[in-house]
């Protein structure tokens, strides 16, 4: 059993160094679009389970098919991260990865937002500056 693990554990770890080392290293800036990136999910997900008033779906609840679509839109979110680390590489640069990986957060920030809203959690005045962004 202890062979197992450890073979188990060696395979997590070469799997997850090679996807930080793709991403452009393991720092601040890319946990921080992971954590924004999961909240949003999860508050998508509440928000139409439990309130039943999600955008994505006709009826306001789950669906199976935006459910899928959400999370393909995030891995094409760290896609996109990995190429401009790799455009950072190419140009001997330093700041179009995390330029990228601010932008994608400021619109997981504005997701999560709306997602607040559609729960009732935002006062309305925030909602009204949401809906004009």
């Amino acid at each position: 059993m202890h062979e197992k693990m450890v073979a188990v554990c060696s395979v997590v770890g070469v799997v997850g160094a090679a996807v930080a080392e793709i991403l452009g290293g393991w720092d601040n800036a890319i946990v921080t679009l992971i954590i924004f990136m999961g909240i949003d999910f999860i508050l998508g997900l509440i928000c139409a389970l439990v309130f039943g008033r999600s955008p994505k779906s006709e009826h306001g609840g789950l669906s199976s098919s935006a459910c899928w679509k959400g999370l393909v839109k995030k891995v094409c979110t760290l896609l996109i991260v990995v190429v401009a680390h790799y455009a950072d590489v190419l140009l001997c640069a330093q700041y179009i990865r995390n330029a990228v990986i601010i932008a994608f957060c400021a619109s997981e920030l504005i997701s999560i937002c709306e997602n607040a809203g559609y729960m009732g959690i935002l006062p309305p005045s925030v909602q009204k500056i949401l809906e004009k962004i």
